[in-house]
């Protein structure tokens, strides 16, 4: 199994995705990441770098497993202080597609459950 080899990659890419988070309260952000520092962390050959990752309150609720640039996303995401914060009672989903953008798609938790 591979171990966190995009983590440092993620990590590049926290202060953006921060921004873009806090954004994604008012209207769902998207933004283009760069393959070639993906390429270099691993090559994913045919599966690609697509994922998908369902946060609910800070946890993930998906499986995500299969996924090692999912898994090393969430630890990144975790990792910082003010993106724990964000995720608190909110569902947050980021994906990222064929096209290599990454998007996000924030909801607050009802209190009616």
């Amino acid at each position: 199994m591979e171990e966190r080899k995009y983590l440092t990659t993620w990590r590049k890419y926290i202060p953006v995705i921060r921004l873009h988070l806090k954004r994604s309260l008012n209207e769902d952000q998207s933004f283009k990441l760069n393959i070639t520092d993906f390429e270099s962390a691993g090559d994913r050959g045919k599966s690609g770098y697509t994922f998908s990752l369902a946060i609910e309150n800070g946890k993930v609720t998906n499986n995500i497993s299969g996924s090692a640039v999912a898994r090393d996303l969430y630890e990144a995401l975790k990792a910082d202080d003010a993106i724990n914060e964000m995720m608190r009672d909110k569902n947050i989903k980021i994906s990222v597609g064929k096209s290599f953008v990454l998007s996000i798609k924030t909801t607050h938790i009802s209190a009616f459950k």
